[in-house]
This record gives structure tokens, C-alpha cells and sequence, in this order.
């Protein structure tokens, strides 16, 4: 049986609503940094509704990776991408979309602190009960019993094609690849998206 994970997929107005939780409590630790570190891949965007919401200018990236494919760890998290620019001396903001494991939030932290900043704090949007790294902020966090792979929506599409290929392994063909994302992972995904998946991965044929 295909591994197929239970899935939540929140929208921008869910964005929106974290990104606004977690602005509002740097705001009242008076904890606005003067560089944001964007963790990519996931944490680009969140980085950046954060600048904007938090008057920050200065934005810089760091990677760090453990998810490799969709809801299967690779292993340890590794530090793939140094910080695109220098942060000695400045109050710091590391951001990502989710601690799961909390290995790769943890990771960049103890990167960016040998960088010599001032101030080191961490925040995402989503906190799993389960991690071992917990963010200084968060917006909203999932108890570990009640885990599912978040399908954000800059990551849609590398989930879909990801779960899909899954899926059509053991039923394929694009609607029946539709029922058992709905069945398994709770997904309900238009037809349509499926066929521009199938695009560049092979789904199969329906059974005339």
C-alpha cells in the first residue's frame, strides 16, 4: 500500500491570520529584528509577509533541508546554502513555515548565532508538538497526536506531483488517483490539476 500521508491544506487567509499572530507577539516582546534570515525553501515566503507586516528591510536566506520529498524525512537536516549576507552585530530573526522534527529550524539557528549577531530569535507560522526545537514565536500549534503534512500553498504543486505518482502506484489513472487523495490524505483536488500534473508524471489510464 502506497504511503500517503494525512494532509491540511490551509489557504491565504489562513497565512494571513498566522502571519498576523506571530507579528503582533514580536511586537509586544518590542523584539523587531533588524534582519529577517528567510530558512528556504519553505520559509521564503512566510519571511517576506513578515518583513512587510514587520517594517523590515533587510532580508537574507539561509537553507537548511530534511524534507526532501513530501512528508519523508532524508535523514539528519543538513545545511545545503550559507546566509547570503553577514548579520555580525545585528538583532536577528530566523523564519521558517513549520517546525515538524525541529532539526532544521535548531540547525540554522546555531549557524546564524556563529555568525556573531546581536540577538537570535525564531519563529514559523506552524508548531508540531512533536518537535525538538520550539520557536521563540508561533502562531498555532498542532498537538502531536493530531500531526498531518501541511500542503502549504507554495508548495502545492511539489506535493500534488508527489503524492499523485504515490497514489497512481497503486491505483492509476487520474480520477482514480482523485479518489484515494481524498480517501487517503484528505485531499480533494480538481481534475484538472491532476491533468497538468500527469503532464510530467506518469499517472496512468483510467479503466475504460
Amino acid at each position: 500500500m502506497a504511503d500517503l500521508p494525512r494532509c491540511r491544506r490551509p489557504g491565504w487567509d489562513d497565512i494571513d491570520r498566522w502571519a498576523s499572530i506571530v507579528a503582533r507577539k514580536v511586537l509586544a516582546a518590542e523584539a523587531v529584528p533588524e534582519t529577517i534570515v528567510g530558512l528556504t525553501r519553505g520559509g521564503w515566503v512566510p519571511s517576506r509577509i513578515l518583513a512587510d507586516r514587520l517594517g523590515v528591510r533587510r532580508l537574507v536566506s539561509l537553507r537548511a533541508q530534511h524534507w526532501g520529498v513530501t512528508a519523508t524525512p532524508d535523514g539528519v537536516a543538513s545545511l545545503t546554502e550559507g546566509l547570503s549576507g553577514p548579520v555580525d552585530g545585528h538583532t536577528v530573526l530566523i523564519v521558517d513555515d513549520i517546525t515538524d522534527t525541529g532539526e532544521s529550524l535548531a540547525l540554522a539557528a546555531k549557524h546564524v548565532l556563529a555568525a556573531g549577531p546581536a540577538r537570535v530569535e525564531t519563529a514559523t507560522l506552524l508548531h508540531i508538538g512533536r518537535s525538538s526545537f520550539v520557536p521563540t514565536y508561533f502562531a498555532e500549534e498542532i498537538p502531536r497526536d493530531a500531526w498531518a503534512w501541511i500542503v502549504f500553498p507554495w508548495n502545492y504543486w511539489e506535493d500534488l506531483r508527489s503524492l499523485a505518482a504515490r497514489a497512481a502506484a497503486e491505483t492509476p489513472g487520474i480520477d482514480a488517483v482523485r479518489r484515494t487523495l481524498l480517501e487517503r490524505c484528505g485531499l480533494d483536488v480538481p481534475r484538472e490539476d491532476l491533468a497538468w500534473i500527469g503532464r510530467t508524471v506518469a499517472l496512468g489510464r483510467d479503466p475504460s
